[in-house]
């Protein structure tokens, strides 16, 4: 009887360590998946990191541009309203010179 109990016990340890092992396979397994899930997960928050940084570079380089550009249209504009100035009194100008020429070529009117 006594080597029938120990038979039993040596089958339930076999039993036993049989169920720890393959319950460790599967944790393991379940480990390596969880790693890959998230190493792949890693990558892809890096890869759109790096996404982001870049769009952020660029959207810099174009505020600069597009300030450069606002800059030279402000002295395109300063520039076309002194031209603009300019031609006013050069009109005014030449108005009066044609009045002065009219009176000067009509003696008759200026005496009047």
């Amino acid at each position: 009887m006594d080597e029938g109990l120990r038979n039993r016990v040596v089958i339930i340890l076999a039993v036993l360590t049989l169920i720890l092992f393959f319950s460790t396979l599967s944790s393991c397994n379940s480990a390596l998946r969880q790693k890959a899930r998230s190493d792949k997960e890693m990558a892809s928050r890096i890869a759109l990191e790096e996404k982001v940084s870049k769009f952020s570079q660029e959207s810099s380089a174009l505020e600069e541009k597009a300030k450069a550009k606002e800059k030279e249209a402000d002295a395109v504009r300063l520039e076309l309203e002194a031209v603009k100035k300019a031609l006013v009194d050069e009109q005014a100008a030449n108005q009066a010179l044609k009045d002065q020429a009219q009176k000067a070529s009509n003696p008759k009117e200026a005496g009047k």
